[in-house]
C-alpha cells in the first residue's frame, strides 16, 4: 500500500521499513553522510544517507527539488523536524532537477511569475489544502440543505452587474461577453427547482488593482424561491460558519504553518454575525476616522476601516437604491432603498458576499433597468419570468477566493487562488 509521509511518522512504523516517493526541499552534504527532507503533500520527513558502496553513487546527485522514490528504516529523533528521520536503503530518482530558480528573499513579482513552481511551496500548499475544505464545505452545505447544483452559461448576451466591468468576444461573429455571475440564468432556473446553488469561476473587466479584486475569480452562488432578505441572511450566516467550522477541524496543521490566529476563526462559528443598517455602517465608518456622507459607496479602503476592529463578520443591509443593480427588490416600506445586503468579513477585509431579495413584478424591474441607462429589450427573456407566474425569493454570491484570504489571512487575494487572472497578470 502506497503511503504518505503522514501515515508513518508515528510510533507504530517505528524500527520498520517504509516507503515514499516525494520531492527534495533542501538538501545538506556532509563529509560522511547526505541529509535532506522529504517532501510530499502531507507533510515533511527529513531523510539520512551515510556514505557507503551501496548508496552513495546515487544519493551524491541529488539536487533540491529532484523527485524521488525512498525505501529505508525509520526512527525517531527528537532533532528533526517532526520528530523522524529515515535512514535510505534504496533510492530511485524519477526526475533530476536542474538548479531550482526559487530561493529564500524574492520579490512577489518574481515569485507570481514562476508561480507553477512557486506552487511547490509548503505554505502555498498549505493555502491550496484550505482552499479545498472550503469548497468541500460550500458543496456539503447545500446538499445536506436539500439544494440542487446548477450550471449555468459562461457566454452570456447581456450584463448582470454594470457594463463597464463586461469582458466582450466575438461570438461567431455576435457581440457576446464572459459571464459575471450566474443569476439572471439562476432566476429562471429557481421557478422549477426552488432551491438551487452552483460553484463555477465569473468574469469581470474591473481595471482595479485592489487587494481583493481578481478578473476571473471564483463564485458560490445560490437562489431561493419564497424567501426574503431574512432568510437569505440566516442562509449565509449557516454557510461561513460550516465552512470556518471545517476548516478548523480539518486544517489545523495548515493554519498553524500560516501562524494563523484562530481566535477570530472560533468567535466566528461561535456568535451571531452583526446586522446594521447601511446608514448604521456610515455612521461607524465616521465613528473610526472617515468622513463619508449618506449615498456614497463602500470600497476596499472603506470596508477595511469598518471593519477593522471587529471580531465577527458584519451584514451591511438596505444600501440606497442607486448604488445596487437594478435586480435587487426596493424596499416597501422605502422604496430609495434596496432589500439587499452586503457581509463584510472582520480584520479589515471587507466584503465577501453581496445577496439581497429580487425584484418580482414586472413594472418595477422594467424601471430599474431604464433608470440604469439599458434597454429593457435586451432583457426580454429575464422579463419574462416577471410575466408568467412571479415568485418571490433571494439569493446570494460568495466569493470564495476573498472568502480564502480572510481565513487564512493573507495580505493579497493572489496568494488565495492557484493562478491569479489580474488586469496585470495573464502569466503563467
Amino acid at each position: 500500500m502506497e503511503l504518505l509521509i503522514k501515515d508513518v511518522t508515528n510510533k507504530e512504523h517505528v524500527g520498520k521499513a517504509v516507503t515514499l516517493r516525494g520531492f527534495i526541499s533542501n538538501i545538506r552534504k556532509g563529509k560522511n553522510n547526505i541529509f535532506f527532507m522529504l517532501r510530499d503533500p502531507s507533510g515533511v520527513i527529513q531523510c539520512v544517507s551515510h556514505f557507503n558502496e551501496k548508496a552513495f553513487p546515487e544519493v551524491e546527485k541529488l539536487t533540491r527539488e529532484s523527485s524521488i522514490l525512498v525505501k529505508g528504516n525509520l526512527k525517531e529523533d527528537s532533532r528533526a523536524e517532526g520528530g523522524y528521520e529515515i535512514t535510505i536503503e534504496e533510492l530511485e530518482v524519477y526526475g533530476l532537477a536542474e538548479p531550482f530558480p526559487i530561493k529564500k528573499g524574492h520579490k512577489k513579482v518574481f515569485l507570481f511569475d514562476n508561480r507553477h513552481l512557486w506552487m511547490r511551496s509548503r505554505r502555498v500548499t498549505a493555502i491550496m489544502k484550505i482552499r479545498s475544505t472550503v469548497f468541500e464545505g460550500i458543496h456539503e452545505f447545500f446538499v445536506k440543505n436539500g439544494f440542487y447544483e446548477i450550471q449555468s452559461p459562461s457566454f452570456v448576451g447581456g450584463s448582470v452587474e454594470g457594463g463597464s466591468t463586461l469582458f466582450e468576444i466575438n461570438y461567431f461573429d455576435k457581440k457576446a461577453y464572459l459571464s459575471q455571475s450566474w443569476q439572471l440564468y439562476a432566476e429562471a432556473m429557481v421557478n422549477s427547482l426552488w432551491k438551487i446553488y452552483t460553484v463555477a469561476p465569473s468574469f469581470r473587466a474591473e481595471n482595479s488593482r485592489t487587494w481583493r479584486h481578481l478578473t476571473e475569480f471564483w463564485h458560490a452562488e445560490t437562489e431561493v424561491a419564497f424567501m426574503d432578505l431574512n432568510g437569505i441572511i440566516e442562509l449565509e450566516e449557516g454557510l461561513i460558519k460550516h465552512i470556518v467550522k471545517n476548516v478548523l477541524i480539518k486544517n489545523q496543521a495548515e493554519l498553524t504553518l500560516l501562524k494563523r490566529d484562530q481566535t477570530i476563526l472560533k468567535n466566528v462559528v461561535e456568535n451571531p454575525f452583526l446586522r446594521m443598517s447601511y446608514e448604521s455602517v456610515i455612521d461607524l465608518a465616521n465613528k473610526n476616522g472617515l468622513k463619508l456622507e449618506y449615498g456614497a459607496d463602500l470600497g476596499a479602503d472603506e470596508e477595511r476601516v469598518i471593519t477593522s476592529k471587529l471580531n465577527v463578520p458584519l451584514f451591511a443591509m438596505n444600501y440606497p437604491t442607486k448604488l445596487k443593480p437594478f435586480y435587487h427588490k426596493p424596499d416597501p416600506k422605502d422604496p430609495t432603498h434596496v432589500l439587499c445586503n452586503d457581509l463584510l468579513a472582520p480584520e479589515g477585509y471587507g466584503e465577501i458576499i453581496g445577496g439581497g431579495q429580487r425584484v418580482d413584478d414586472k413594472e418595477t424591474l422594467i424601471k430599474r433597468i431604464k433608470e440604469e441607462g439599458l434597454n429593457p429589450n435586451d432583457y426580454n427573456w429575464y422579463v419574462d419570468l416577471r410575466r408568467y407566474g412571479a415568485i418571490p425569493h433571494s439569493g446570494f454570491g460568495l466569493g470564495v477566493d476573498r472568502l480564502v484570504m480572510w481565513i487564512c489571512k493573507l495580505p493579497h487575494i493572489m496568494y488565495a487562488t492557484p493562478f491569479p487572472r489580474t488586469p496585470r497578470r495573464i502569466y503563467p
